[in-house]
């Protein structure tokens, strides 16, 4: 079986649930820097045989390139059949709640970012099911190579937090967030043991809190 797939929508599709939303996030892992989440909806009558064959760049956002990254979000967000939120949570929320319940708030403002179309059943990538939301939901782990709206969420949210962090780039050069997006690399490693943690650094994370 080729994935990603519109198999658990389809299914969903059948039950009578139409606007189906797949939601996904960005940004749990890096020392600085907010999380995202996106959630997309397709219309169930659009042809996503047609979909599949054309964009066949739709799939997991880290297993894409930049470039591909940026011309099928710009065909998400643009098209009239594909109805997209996000949400972001900053650091300052995610050093007071934890990261994971950050990411859960996240894609909650995803879902009720949705433009006047609220969904009627989420799925989810991961292991986690959303507290205190009044709709029926699926965890799938590593949904966002499986299942075509997770997918296409997942890539609204990389590329939505990719274009936050180049702006913080222009605030904080020094730390080069440009290149590694907040993540912990060894330039990033070297950057706070010289500079030390700037505002949009998770203060609760290894190993800003040391330093």
């Amino acid at each position: 079986m080729i994935y990603p797939n519109f198999s658990e929508e389809k299914k969903l599709w059948k039950k009578g649930y139409k606007l189906v939303a797949g939601l996904d996030e960005a940004g749990r892992g890096p020392l600085a820097g907010p999380v995202v989440a996106a959630a997309v909806i397709f219309n169930f009558k659009f042809p996503n045989k047609f979909l599949i064959k054309q964009f066949p760049m739709i799939k997991d956002s880290k297993k894409m390139t930049v470039k591909q990254r940026e011309a099928t979000y710009e065909f998400l967000t643009n098209h009239p059949d594909i109805k997209w939120g996000v949400g972001i949570v900053s650091e300052k929320v995610i050093d007071k709640i934890n990261i994971l319940e950050a990411t859960k708030l996240a894609m909650k403002k995803a879902v009720g970012g949705v433009s006047d179309t609220p969904p009627d059943f989420l799925l989810l990538d991961g292991n986690f099911k959303l507290e205190n939301i009044n709709l029926p939901q699926k965890s799938i782990i590593k949904g966002d190579s499986k299942v075509f709206s997770i997918s296409a969420a997942s890539i609204i949210a990389k590329v939505t937090r990719d274009r936050i962090m180049q702006k913080y780039h222009k605030k904080y050069p020094e730390y080069n967030f440009l290149k590694h997006k907040g993540y912990g690399t060894k330039a990033h490693f070297a950057s706070l043991q010289k500079f030390g943690p700037c505002k949009i650094h998770r203060k609760s994370f290894y190993p800003v809190k040391f330093c």
